[in-house]
């Protein structure tokens, strides 16, 4: 049986209570858009900053549209997702590189591309060159997106859920690197100081990037040594993040 073809059954075995708590959840976590919206506005002293709301926009067609994929056809992945932080075999390092990457470092980017644009720190790229960026970026959410809605087991957190009957994920963009969401967000990460036209915001954006890389390695090793068959598919394909070349 395919992985997504129990989707249906988990989906009727759940609770109500449970579906109308994982779209309230949805609720609460698009609340971070208007947040970064307003870090942005208040950082840059103005709302008349296109960059900020092409941005803000991007991100909440791309946090809405994938997570209500999930509790639509996939429930049990989203409460996973919703859940994790609070399963004890959560690995000790991603408690403190998830919240990094995830919340701590973009919101330093944010307020340092706001600060930028107040104070005008960094010479303005062409309006083309920063549509370029912003379409890579919506590219790199969108590469995200699809390892999310073929892997159900794409957690928010790494640890082996063999509570939920974990194995090796092979489709979709598994078939060309092992680590496509990781791929995807380091796409728009690199492309993010451009976007905004900020050199001051290269330097959060090195440390997001490092510390994504040095959480993709470790999260490589843990299903190596952790989950079976993975280490035939770590062979078999060949690059964690780059076709080709890494």
């Amino acid at each position: 049986m395919a992985a997504w073809s129990v989707v249906s059954m988990e989906r009727d075995n759940l609770e109500k209570s449970e579906l109308k708590k994982l779209w309230s959840g949805l609720i609460r976590l698009a609340l971070i858009i208007p947040i970064m919206l307003g870090t942005l506005l208040l950082s840059a002293g103005s709302w008349d900053w296109w960059e900020a709301w092409a941005y803000s926009i991007t991100g909440l067609a791309v946090l809405f549209g994938s997570r209500a994929f999930l509790i639509l056809r996939a429930p049990d992945l989203a409460l996973e997702r919703a859940r994790a932080h609070e399963m004890e075999n959560v690995k000790g390092w991603d408690r403190f590189l998830m919240p990094f990457t995830a919340l701590i470092g973009p919101f330093i980017s944010w307020i340092v591309a706001g600060l930028d644009q107040r104070f005008g720190w960094s010479p303005d790229l062409p309006d083309w060159i920063q549509i370029a960026a912003l379409t890579l970026i919506q590219l790199g959410s969108l590469l995200g997106s699809w390892a999310m809605a073929v892997n159900r087991y794409f957690s928010s957190q790494v640890r082996i859920q063999a509570d939920r009957g974990q194995t090796v994920v092979q489709d979709g963009p598994y078939r060309f690197v092992r680590h496509p969401g990781y791929a995807g967000g380091l796409l728009s990460w690199l492309v993010g100081p451009v976007f905004f036209s900020s050199l001051w915001v290269v330097l959060p954006t090195i440390l997001v990037m490092i510390a994504s890389i040095i959480r993709t390695g470790l999260e490589d090793r843990t299903l190596r040594e952790e989950l079976p068959g993975y280490e035939e598919y770590a062979q078999q394909t060949k690059y964690r993040l780059v076709p080709g070349i890494w």
